[in-house]
């Protein structure tokens, strides 16, 4: 039986706390999702930071993205305490991600070579650190235009702050470190798939639009992504008429992240390539993402949340943060 069929005793009622950045918190917790999980038997409540975490327990389960060291000690102060808590997701595991050059693990993919007709693949990508990485910077060869990002991914507005660089005079204008990644055409469609535990859910965005392979024209030098974002009619006619991957390859891209970063809930970008249809580029990983976007997120949530508090680890393993709590596989 699953955690979602697992009947609630009478008058059993789970708490789960969360701990989240204001603008995190304004878009997460809306009163549809804190009335749908109470229909659920499951409590939400609001950590307070200015109280010490021990004494606002009993927690079933507790979520979070808060990444400063005093919350990370709080918290393993408290699973010392409480080691039944289940923490989604353990500290260590979600820093991982918030590096770029560690975020998209080639072990991600590795067994993911063939899925039907359809393939996986990791956008390629370079590291630009210290000046002096420029100094010899064309003998990389790079096919432009590039797409520029942040080296930390922390979910401050830097880590948003990208450009497309279209010659190796706009690389040499960037503010350093920096990670540079190959420019995909996918028919201005972005594939963006939901997990949270075992359950998946995959919506299609509009995104940059594709650049004509004839040339770039004038276009040099720099320019913020926001700038070239599209929003007329024929991209939103684009999304429409696109077709969703594979179920399959969902299912298995979004199993495989799980299981090699060891966390619950975050988002997967995919892009399909104009030039291959049945080739995917995988172009970013993002931890606990804002789920409010995606449509009938309540019940998304609610029952994973309910999977997570009626359901015991699978083989459990602890370590000085808490126990990996991977909900286990249906």
């Amino acid at each position: 039986m699953s955690g979602s069929e697992t009947e609630v005793a009478a008058g059993q009622r789970y708490r789960v706390g969360y701990a989240l950045q204001p603008n995190e918190m304004e878009s997460f917790i809306q009163p549809s999702l804190l009335d749908y999980a109470k229909q659920r038997a499951i409590d939400l409540i609001q950590i307070d930071f200015s109280t010490p975490l021990q004494k606002q327990g009993p927690f079933h389960c507790i979520i979070h993205k808060i990444r400063t060291q005093r919350w990370k000690n709080h918290l393993h102060k408290f699973v010392v305490a409480h080691p039944n808590t289940r923490i989604i997701d353990p500290p260590k595991f979600i820093y991982r991600l918030e590096d770029r050059y560690k975020r998209v693990p080639q072990t991600v993919i590795k067994d993911l070579e063939n899925l039907g007709n359809d393939t996986v693949r990791t956008a390629d990508q370079a590291f630009i650190v210290r000046p002096h990485n420029l100094d010899h910077i064309e003998e990389w060869n790079f096919t432009f235009p590039i797409i520029a990002k942040p080296y930390e991914a922390d979910g401050g507005a830097g880590s948003h702050e990208m450009c497309l660089v279209f010659d190796y005079d706009g690389i040499r204008t960037l503010s350093l470190p920096r990670v540079l990644e190959e420019f995909v055409n996918h028919g201005g469609v972005v594939f963006k798939i939901y997990v949270a535990g075992r359950r998946v859910n995959c919506v299609k965005c509009k995104t940059l639009g594709d650049i004509p392979e004839e040339g770039l024209g004038p276009l040099k030098g720099v320019l913020p992504l926001s700038s070239v974002l599209n929003s007329g009619e024929d991209q939103d006619d684009a999304v429409e008429k696109a077709e969703m991957p594979p179920q399959s390859l969902v299912d298995e891209l979004s199993n495989s992240v799980r299981e090699v970063t060891r966390l619950n809930v975050f988002k997967v970008n995919l892009m399909r390539d104009v030039k291959e249809p049945t080739r995917y580029v995988l172009i970013d990983i993002k931890y606990f993402p804002a789920y409010a976007k995606m449509p009938s997120y309540e019940p998304f949530i609610t029952d994973f949340l309910f999977d997570v508090v009626t359901t015991e680890p699978e083989e459990p393993e602890y370590d000085k943060y808490t126990t990996l709590n991977i909900i286990p596989s249906p």
